[in-house]
């Protein structure tokens, strides 16, 4: 049994095929303005990388912020079921995931069969979510995947008080112009965005086994104040940036096992 997941976010695309949850191809690219777009290009090079062609593949689940916008998706599914999913497969001891995504973030709880018990949402603003982050490195000069290893340099993390990107950009550029010490803008940096997820986990009845899923699952820096803070953070052993189009491959197959028709 051939699925794959399509993962349609607001900075990346990303795509899995799995041949009985086992993975075969994944991709990750830039998301480009049209959602459509952005999974026909993903989806062409998993099946590239995967040598197969579309018709192949018994079930495709779309999910993401452009989940509706996938032309050749079965169906598609919210990413918070993909994310607990998702995690569940990669390490079925977990049951609080924390997904950071590029413009929200969310808090899942996840019970042993990797099905979504509760979860609480940021998506009021980009402040604490990827772009966030990425708004901040370009005004420090810095490549986004900088961020982690440059912060974790620091031993006295600059202070950054705004819960607003354009007006925490504004207080990088001060910290800038009264020459603190990269390092330490960086790892302030990070630490503003654990500490708003840190507040978030708090509004949710949480249970150790935690993971960090999404592009900010990469960042060491953000990673590492989160561990010292909730102590019971585990690394998924995949790419934490697929971990919801993994999800969405294996509810695809659920669902196929369920007797679902295209």
């Amino acid at each position: 049994m051939i699925t794959a997941g399509c993962d349609i976010g607001s900075l990346t695309g990303k795509v899995v095929i799995m041949e009985d949850e086992e993975l075969i191809s994944k991709i990750i690219i830039p998301a480009t303005p049209k959602a459509t777009q952005t999974a026909t290009h993903a989806m062409d090079l998993a099946l590239k990388e995967a040598k197969l062609d579309l018709d192949k593949i018994d079930y495709i689940l779309g999910t993401g912020y452009g989940r509706e916008k996938i032309p050749f998706a079965n169906s598609s599914v919210t990413e918070i079921s993909c994310h607990a999913m998702g995690a569940h497969w990669a390490l079925p001891t977990l049951r609080t995931v924390i997904d950071i995504g590029g413009q929200d973030n969310k808090v899942i709880s996840v019970d042993d069969r990797g099905k979504v018990k509760d979860f609480v949402m940021n998506d009021k603003c980009a402040a604490g979510a990827g772009r966030f982050l990425e708004v901040m490195a370009a005004a420090l000069g810095l490549k986004l995947e900088e961020l982690g290893p440059i912060g974790l340099e620091s031993k006295e993390p600059a202070i950054i008080t705004s819960q607003c990107t354009v007006f925490a950009e504004t207080e990088v550029v001060s910290l800038i112009a009264d020459d603190i010490k990269l390092a330490d803008i960086v790892s302030g940096i990070n630490k503003s965005v654990a500490e708003r997820i840190i507040s978030q986990v708090k509004k949710i009845r949480w249970e150790k086994d935690i993971a960090v899923t999404g592009g900010v699952g990469k960042n060491t820096g953000v990673v590492s104040f989160l561990e010292a803070a909730l102590e019971m953070i585990k690394r998924v052993p995949v790419d934490p940036q697929l971990v919801g189009a993994i999800g969405a491959a294996v509810i695809a197959k659920d669902l196929l096992t369920d007797g679902v028709q295209n």
